[in-house]
């Protein structure tokens, strides 16, 4: 059910072998768009877009003073030719003395594919297979070289177009041609810059300028630049190192996400050119170490994650959804025959938790690898599953408070079978164990979940796998040591009176998950879920009875659970706005893509808060700090924008931001300015956390004044760490 709920859309996307490279600092995937076939002629794109952790930035395709272009190495089959990277706007960024060009966050770096003739799809395939290696330079204080080999299968007979809007938004920030004339004349050691034709709204604002061809203006010197009427000019010093001496060199202008570019003649003989000079040993020698380095770093950061997986699964056993099934499952220990059937019980059910885990890791490495943007309790953003995980625990609840009993929906031959194989029931327990946990494992443990998800799949798998084994753990151990059933009174009245109180757990989940269902469809969908629980516990109650009593009551029931269950899929159905509740909450605002980046501009810290109606954690923190009033009062003291985005519903944009963030889950706080980079704030938010990260803002805003004190407070704001 959870595959047919979420798989929609993926099928026109078949992906062969592995289209994706994670590391611990980037996530590189190899996307296709073809929305018209394979057809000669027809549009057919290719792209390699990176995702790069928060501080990361990959280079362009001149670096500018150091760094290296990523490199696309294509393997092709007969009659397909690969074209140029058609690269999106850089941005400057200042290490140091030096200045670079590149990109952070995610960025899609497309090459369109030419079709001709001559091409014919694999008999067997009936698809384009493009295999690409990639290579590319990452950096923040420190540099790591990545690589990777990607390989994906495009249909022939069919359209791909899940990432179009991936490959729309690279095409609108690449620069645009321009149509006017560009001259650079040497002289001496400057270079003089003329561009006529700029369009008249950018006459008289500043641009910037990047020089498509590396090593041979000074990247990080001082350069002018004016405006002659409707012509552009600048002064630029070349490099003392320059090793080039072209006769056109392209240039891109921008302003603000506006960019055009020109190729500008050459006028004038170059002065005479340094000898090339490749990679000295010593930089060799400092990749190779940052290398090494990074891999120790990521060998610790995955054993913890794993560690931490593993001490999850046993906090898991504490939560509300959870401990009623173990409980019960332990209490069971006083009616076991004996040692030996206790050890199998505990290792079956050990198993179902462990495969069951293991399962869910599949389903959801499956979908990211056939494109589905995903992250951690992504089944609770779909309204049809919480109404579901409600009717379970409802059912539950009544089984456990002895409204009836579970042999009585089994037909007497699977009730016999079950008897005559009691590991098979333990193991189902285990399974039944992990599906009434899930709800408890998005909203705790997201973030934990959330780095998981990002990871390469064999890692997945083991992440899964231990978080099982520690869920598994007590149980299993209580039923290998002797000792533990004689701790346990001796069977009586008590077991029936601690069964039943088990039930209120479940009851107290069943309410959380109607709140849930409320925010995200509204009060009716809430009004007919509650309607179709009272019908659900009138049918289960009715096996109880006996006779023609039964059968009308059942029927009865049976009718008003129908009836109600098709009134609340129509209320589910249409899904309310579901940032509705982040606009009308006082000053936060509703996040949008592009709405941190205009309010930067505009010269104001942005504070942005990832949440979903279903995260606890998140509805913690929100009631404990960010509606506090001090709380509310500092941001309004700092000038702060607040945002809101809520991800309580399956929302691309929010899971494309929580990736380029280096995450897959929320709760998630981000504090931006303009001159710093994002700093992430924990997932467990105390107002000490939030002031200090205030304070900050304060230093940020400070050194953007001239005077020489607050150059020192730069310093200081350009070295800040997240906490």
């Amino acid at each position: 059910m959870l595959l047919s709920l979420l798989w929609g859309g993926t099928a026109s996307a078949q992906h062969g072998g592995n289209s994706v490279v994670v590391t611990e600092r980037t996530r590189a995937e190899l996307l296709a768009h073809a929305p018209e076939g394979l057809e000669p002629g027809k549009p057919v794109w290719v792209g390699l877009q990176l995702t790069h952790q928060p501080e990361w930035h990959s280079y362009w395709k001149n670096p500018g003073d150091s760094g290296l272009p990523t490199k696309l190495e294509w393997k092709l089959p007969a009659g397909v030719l690969a074209d140029e990277i058609r690269w999106p706007i850089p941005r400057k960024y200042p290490v140091g003395t030096l200045i670079n060009y590149g990109y952070e966050h995610a960025v899609l770096l497309p090459v369109p594919l030419n079709i001709s003739s001559e091409f014919k799809p694999s008999l067997l395939g009936n698809a384009l297979e493009v295999k690409l290696k990639a290579q590319w330079l990452v950096c923040r204080r420190e540099c790591i070289p990545e690589e990777g080999e990607f390989l994906l299968e495009i249909p022939a007979k069919s359209a791909m177009a899940l990432h179009g809007s991936v490959f729309q938004a690279s095409w609108a920030s690449q620069p645009q041609a321009l149509e006017g004339h560009a001259t650079a004349t040497v002289d001496g050691e400057t270079l003089l810059r003329r561009v006529i034709g700029l369009p008249s709204h950018l006459r008289g604002k500043s641009l910037e300028f990047f020089p498509e061809t590396p090593e041979v203006i000074e990247t990080s010197a001082q350069w002018s630049q004016a405006w002659d009427g409707g012509t552009w000019t600048a002064q630029v010093p070349l490099s003392p190192h320059r090793i080039q001496s072209p006769d056109v060199m392209p240039i891109v202008l921008t302003q603000g996400n506006e960019g055009l570019s020109i190729g500008a003649r050459v006028q004038g003989a170059w002065p005479a050119s340094a000898a090339p000079v490749a990679v000295s040993p010593a930089l060799q020698e400092a990749l190779r170490s940052n290398m090494a380095a990074a891999e120790s770093d990521a060998g610790l950061t995955f054993l913890a994650a794993v560690l931490g997986a593993f001490f999850g699964g046993l906090i898991l056993n504490l939560m509300p959804c959870v401990f009623p099934v173990l409980a019960m499952k332990m209490v069971g220990f006083t009616h076991a025959e004996n040692q030996r059937a206790r050890r199998i019980d505990g290792v079956a059910y050990s198993a179902g938790v462990v495969v069951s885990f293991v399962a869910l890791g599949l389903i959801i490495v499956a979908l990211r690898g056939a494109g589905q943007q995903l992250g951690w309790g992504f089944p609770l953003q779909v309204p049809g599953v919480v109404a579901a995980l409600a009717v379970l625990f409802t059912l539950i609840g009544l089984n456990l408070a002895g409204v009836f009993e579970v042999r009585q929906f089994i037909p007497t031959r699977s009730a016999s079978l079950r008897s005559r194989h009691p590991a098979v029931n333990a193991y189902l327990s285990g399974v039944l164990a992990v599906v009434v946990a899930s709800p408890c494992t998005a909203p705790f443990m997201g973030a934990a979940l959330g780095f998981a998800v990002g990871l390469p799949a064999v890692q997945a798998l083991l992440f899964f796998a231990m978080l099982g084994a520690g869920m598994a753990l007590p149980y299993l151990v209580a039923s290998w040591i002797p000792a533990f059933a004689k701790l346990l009174p001796c069977p009586g009245e008590w077991m029936l009176a601690f069964r039943k109180l088990m039930a209120f757990p479940m009851f107290a989940a069943v309410v959380w998950l109607l709140w849930v269902l409320g925010q995200q469809s509204g009060i009716d969908a809430t009004s007919a879920l509650l309607a179709v629980l009272v019908a659900t516990s009138m049918l289960a109650w009715s096996l109880s009875l006996t006779g023609r009593t039964r059968v009308i009551v059942g029927l009865i029931a049976v009718a008003w659970t129908a009836g109600f269950a098709w009134l609340l899929a129509g209320q589910i159905g249409t899904v309310r706005p579901q940032q509705a509740a982040a606009v009308n909450d006082g000053a936060w605002q509703t996040w949008a893509p592009d709405r941190v980046e205009q309010l930067l501009a505009s010269g104001r810290p942005v504070f942005v808060d990832f949440t979903a109606a279903w995260c606890v954690t998140c509805q913690y923190n929100k009631k404990t700090v960010l509606q506090n009033p001090e709380a509310l009062a500092d941001f309004a003291a700092k000038d702060v924008a607040l945002l809101r985005a809520d991800w309580t519903l399956r929302d691309p944009a929010i899971t494309a931001s929580l990736g380029e963030l280096g995450r897959s889950g929320v709760p998630l706080y981000v504090l931006y300015t303009s001159n710093a980079p994002a700093l992430v704030l924990s997932e467990i938010l105390s107002a000490y956390d939030l002031r200090a990260a205030l304070s900050d803002v304060a230093l940020c805003v400070l050194a953007e004044s001239p005077a020489s004190v607050a150059l020192a407070m730069w310093r200081q704001c350009l070295t800040l760490q997240p906490l």
